[in-house]
């Protein structure tokens, strides 16, 4: 399992892992790593809005709402300043699953734009996050 680090923010916000893109978020004041798309058809989740009660992130392509609570269970990570270290899984979680691994590195739920990893490779790549996602919570 890789553990990277990685800015909160910025050039190289995001960290492509086994094909699947991550990005730190704040909801209500509290950081956490998510992965960059949906599950439900691989929207861009790093530019969800956020629920009024704080309890979902709504995606922008067909307005799915996702559990900000599944999403900060996903990946384990602690913030440090202005980076994050996480651990990563081998491989993407199963769509619309909690760290279930899949049966290949390079699904087709990845965007096109998304730069694919190899199993054991990683890439950086800056993903800009909506307004709601991008304040900044405290670190520590």
């Amino acid at each position: 399992m890789p553990v990277l680090t990685f800015p909160v923010a910025g050039r190289d916000n995001c960290v492509v892992v086994a094909g699947t893109a991550y990005v730190y978020a704040t909801v209500g004041g509290r950081g956490f790593v998510m992965r960059a798309q949906c599950p439900h058809r691989s929207g861009p989740l790093h530019l969800a809005d956020v629920t009024e009660d704080a309890d979902r992130l709504v995606c922008p392509w067909h307005e799915r709402k996702t559990s900000v609570a599944r999403l900060r269970a996903e990946i384990p990570a602690v913030r440090a300043g202005d980076r994050v270290t996480a651990v990563f899984p081998d491989r993407p979680p199963a769509r619309g699953r909690s760290s279930q691994p899949t049966a290949s590195a390079g699904s087709a739920s990845s965007a096109p734009s998304t730069p694919r990893a190899l199993h054991g490779e990683e890439t950086r790549e800056y993903r800009p996050l909506s307004p709601e996602l991008a304040r900044p919570g405290p670190a520590g």
